[in-house]
């Protein structure tokens, strides 16, 4: 392997001529206190932290930083620590998706601007790890993911409560009447107990290991709690390592490949992840210039069993997942479904980085003989509802459901649903199927979490849990239930679930991957004739952006303009 020489750095253009330009590069790194000894010949490390005051997940990463940083300097680099927007999933609204593209924008934009010769990308609450990696991918310079760690267990009365999950388990309990006020304060006072995203198997916890499994970590970086003293050492290992990758020009083109994309779809599977995990890795492998379609993860699903008894398909939670191994403990029990030979940060292979792993507690990480769910534990459907798409999680609802046909209650948006979902006389029983529309990538804005509907308050009473749920918004992944998600095209751009009524049949076939409106074609094109499009939401800012160029669910909700591979010049230096 040829490594780089000082004089091949990136930032030797600006640091390390002699002009005027790089005259007041210097001085102004002798402004904020800096020695050329510090700077002068080494790598210039871009740490991307995503900390803010209102971010809960990363309220950590002030310390990461500086334990990062560390690390750097111990390998004979230049840390230079950005601020980069910070998505913290329970306060953004309408959705932190809807800022996903802006995040990858700016980390891209950060790396491409400034003089950094690789990059350590802080995040983990949900949208941060694809947004980072997307952007970073786009740049191409050398980088490592420093994944920000599940929060501890929560607890309540001697019970372990799971982010999400348990939140929405004892709301409907409260509309029930079979809980308390007070018990529901203690629940909310008992379920986030530390620094770390969420520690049940949603998007963050998801996403993070999806990270781990396209090479994008250290070895078992994605399962660390984020309080353990562990976490700390890996983040100072990171800041050694991106050193050593920039000197062997280790890029992400060199590790995300088509079959690594596919280890990533096979470990989301094994994990019972997040649906969410769809959408992000479509975007991520086409910055990558990878052609990923909806359909590979059914058929990657069709051989793949779900081993971690993880909420919310399972029972434990990311800290009992970490002492049970974490995730190369789970990719050694799927190494035949892997592609061992590709290529990580560490220099490694993947093979060689789970080679000796295993489970301690196979109740957690269960045995390919016991898994949790044979293959299967993610769906795509198709029909004349959603015929570019729809997704749905089998493990996750109600075996009864799979199977179902019944009369369509429509909500016409998220405040139409939020208005009539607990009256009394509205018309719904366990049999009805809930429709939501416009809550897609253009209609939502965003494609919010709103795909698990709830559940009427009259039904609660009668003790239904699940029922059949249809709409174009995502799932958050800690959610369950019956619920397709994803469907696409989105009913704002008029896709067919616009056209949906009261009353109209829809029929969901999990095992034959069908979903279908019983509406005549003669009909639906009646109702396509009349159906004219929503007035747009926004007439400047980035929402106008969002809303011109975004694409739909099946094909990763990317900007149009930022998919692909096409070179983007380097900055002139004058």
């Amino acid at each position: 392997m040829t490594r780089k020489r000082p004089e091949d750095l990136r930032s030797h253009r600006w640091y390390g001529v002699q002009d005027l330009r790089a005259f007041g590069h210097r001085s102004r790194a002798a402004q904020m206190g800096y020695d050329r000894a510090d700077y002068a010949g080494k790598p210039v490390i871009a740490v991307l932290n995503t900390w803010s005051d209102i971010n809960p997940c990363h309220t950590h990463f002030r310390a990461r930083a500086e334990e990062v940083k560390r690390g750097v300097w111990q390998a004979g680099g230049f840390p230079v620590e950005m601020p980069a927007l910070s998505l913290a999933e329970p306060f953004q609204k309408p959705t932190t998706m809807m800022y996903r593209n802006f995040l990858a924008m700016e980390a891209e934009e950060l790396l491409r601007s400034y003089p950094c010769d690789g990059a350590v990308l802080m995040g983990g609450c949900d949208k941060t790890t694809p947004g980072l990696v997307m952007g970073a991918t786009s740049m191409g310079l050398p980088f490592i993911f420093m994944p920000a760690g599940p929060m501890l267990r929560g607890n309540w009365h001697g019970k372990p409560l799971g982010s999400g999950s348990d939140a929405w388990k004892y709301w409907a309990e409260l509309r029930a009447g079979n809980i308390t006020e007070r018990e529901w304060g203690e629940v909310e006072d008992g379920i986030a107990r530390s620094a770390g995203h969420c520690m049940t198997m949603g998007t963050a916890s998801t996403m993070t290991s999806v990270a781990e499994a396209l090479g994008l970590t250290l070895p078992g970086a994605a399962s660390i709690p984020a309080p353990d003293a562990n976490h700390a050492r890996m983040a100072t290992a990171t800041g050694r390592r991106i050193v050593e990758m920039v000197w062997e020009d280790l890029k992400p083109a060199d590790i995300l490949t088509a079959r690594s994309f596919d280890n990533a779809i096979v470990t989301a599977l094994a994990l019972g992840g997040s649906t969410n995990a769809i959408v992000h890795l479509i975007a991520m492998a086409r910055r990558a210039g990878v052609a990923l379609a909806l359909d590979r993860f059914d058929a990657l699903a069709a051989r793949t069993p779900l081993l971690a008894d993880v909420r919310p398909a399972g029972r434990f939670l990311m800290e009992d997942f970490y002492y049970a191994g974490g995730l190369p403990a789970l990719l050694a029990e799927i190494r035949d479904l892997l592609a061992l030979d590709e290529r990580t940060v560490n220099g490694r292979t993947l093979g060689e980085n789970i080679a000796g792993a295993k489970s301690y507690d196979p109740q957690v990480i269960r045995p390919r003989a016991d898994p949790l769910v044979a293959s299967g534990s993610l769906a795509v459907l198709r029909g004349n509802l959603a015929p570019d798409g729809a997704v749905i999680k089998p493990a996750a609802a109600e075996p009864r459901l799979l199977r179902h046909t019944g009369p369509a209650v429509v909500f016409a948006d998220y405040n139409d649903m939020a208005a009539r979902i607990d009256d009394p006389d509205l018309a719904v029983t366990a049999d009805s199927v809930l429709v939501l529309k416009n809550a897609g990538p253009k209609g939502g804005p965003g494609m919010p979490e709103w795909g698990q509907l709830p559940i009427p308050k009259k039904l609660l009473a009668q003790g239904v849990r699940d029922m059949v749920r249809i709409s174009d918004a995502r799932m958050s992944g800690t959610s369950y239930g019956a619920c397709v998600l994803h469907v696409a095209p989105e009913s704002w751009v008029g896709g067919p679930l616009a056209l949906v009524r009261d009353g109209d049949r829809i029929e969901l076939d999990v095992p034959a991957r069908r979903l279908h409106l019983h509406v005549s074609e003669e009909e639906l094109a009646r109702r396509r004739a009349a159906w004219r499009p929503p007035a747009p939401r926004y007439a400047r800012g980035y929402g106008r952006v969002f809303a011109e160029h975004i694409r739909q669910a099946n094909e990763g909700c990317d900007f149009d303009f930022l998919e692909g591979t096409a070179p983007t010049p380097e900055p002139e230096i004058h």
